[in-house]
């Protein structure tokens, strides 16, 4: 078999980012003896957590930046940045895995995030890629615009304190001093589709998985309608608002991932006019996947999890259909796996392989993953390349 073999996994969460999983693999291509077929290692992700990992991995250099935390503490932030683009995980400052202690889902902030995106543009940057996903808020990324200068103020003209919570109180939005971005391109890397509010929205949904009890949801999607309203009203939003303040037409609001990270996905709609992209999609342009396929004999892709959440635009699944334009063919690792043979051919992948199959220890798929990933490497390879000089 003529042809190079490239390794595109996502993360393992909670063992092994992207590029540990292409490394793990690659070797154990290697050891079976596969060593004069070349591989191309190109982490991949779908916008969430391990952005930056897999970007970084395939270019990108690394920028660390001081930023404010979920809930106000000092940390260093990274962002990753090649040319004139520059690629923000959102989890990187405000993430459920920065906070210093407890959750705390009514005072969270995506603060720190628009300090990534306001570092950035004044280094140069032309194009932010906003990575949503892992967020320890649900401000509606009031923090994150709050950041790049607006003011959001109470009926007294007084500033609001961080956190969901505190927007039910915003009476107007003050915009003026606005950080200067036109001329940048903002887009939204996500695989979330949710709008900001309802049954579907950023608090119903997410709020729990944030430490939110059902009265913390009730307030935060107070909050964000209220966020909604008085943005609709006084920002030239979309929405048409009644008398009272409530909107009959959310606009933006309803927009398929508004809802994502706590609302963030709203304010780059409404502050900063991003577009949003599925995330795996675009993150394959960014790592430019199309040229490093043409003329592969095989893809190996990945996650920690095969389940139906990954046939919903995860990452494997769009690796797969990427890989497909180019009648390259498909298989999978990962820690475990709830679909049929079925169901995975369906979605352009020939078959997975999971470290549980091997080992039915769960607690060693996790402490041993880089090991057991490269014993399935090696029996993709006698599977899968029987025909490549060793």
């Amino acid at each position: 078999m003529k042809g190079h073999v490239v390794i595109a996994p996502d993360k393992f969460r909670g063992s092994l980012t992207s590029p540990q999983v292409a490394a793990h693999v690659a070797a154990g291509l290697l050891l079976a003896g596969r060593g004069a077929v070349p591989s191309v290692p190109l982490p991949v992700a779908d916008g969430g957590d391990g952005t930056l990992d897999a970007v970084v991995a395939c270019g990108f250099t690394r920028v660390e930046v001081e930023a404010t935390g979920p809930t106000g503490e000092p940390l260093l932030a990274s962002y990753a940045v090649r040319d004139t683009v520059a690629v923000i995980e959102l989890a990187e400052a405000s993430g459920l895995r920065r906070l210093p202690g407890d959750p705390a889902p009514l005072t969270a902030t995506s603060y720190g995030t628009g300090e990534l995106v306001l570092h950035a543009v004044r280094h140069g940057a032309t194009r932010i890629v906003l990575g949503l996903g892992g967020s320890a808020c649900t401000d509606g990324g009031a923090g994150m615009a709050q950041a790049l200068g607006a003011r959001l103020l109470d009926e007294n003209g007084d500033d609001l304190p961080f956190g969901g919570a505190a927007l039910r109180s915003l009476h107007r939005i003050d915009a003026s001093a606005l950080a200067e971005l036109s001329g940048i391109e903002f887009v939204v890397a996500s695989d979330v589709d949710n709008p900001l509010l309802g049954p579907h929205g950023a608090a119903a949904v997410y709020g729990p998985q944030k430490g939110a009890t059902p009265g913390d949801v009730a307030v935060l999607e107070a909050g964000l309608a209220r966020l909604a309203a008085v943005a609709a009203h006084t920002h030239g939003l979309a929405g048409a608002v009644e008398h009272d303040g409530t909107v009959r037409s959310m606009g933006v609001a309803a927009h398929p991932g508004a809802g994502a990270a706590g609302g963030v996905g709203f304010a780059a709609l409404a502050f900063l006019h991003a577009e949003i992209r599925a995330g795996i999609e675009y993150l394959l342009e960014l790592v430019d996947f199309d040229r490093h396929v043409e003329g592969a004999a095989l893809v190996i892709t990945g996650e920690g999890s095969l389940d139906e959440q990954s046939l919903r635009g995860k990452a494997p699944v769009g690796v797969a259909s990427a890989a497909a334009k180019h009648g390259v063919p498909v298989v999978a690792v990962c820690g475990r796996r709830t679909i049929g043979d079925e169901e995975l051919r369906a979605a352009g992948i020939e078959a997975a392989y999971a470290l549980t199959e091997i080992e039915p220890d769960v607690e060693r798929c996790m402490t041993e993953a880089g090991p057991l990933v490269e014993r399935l490497a090696r029996t993709i390879a006698e599977t899968h390349l029987q025909g490549s000089p060793s």
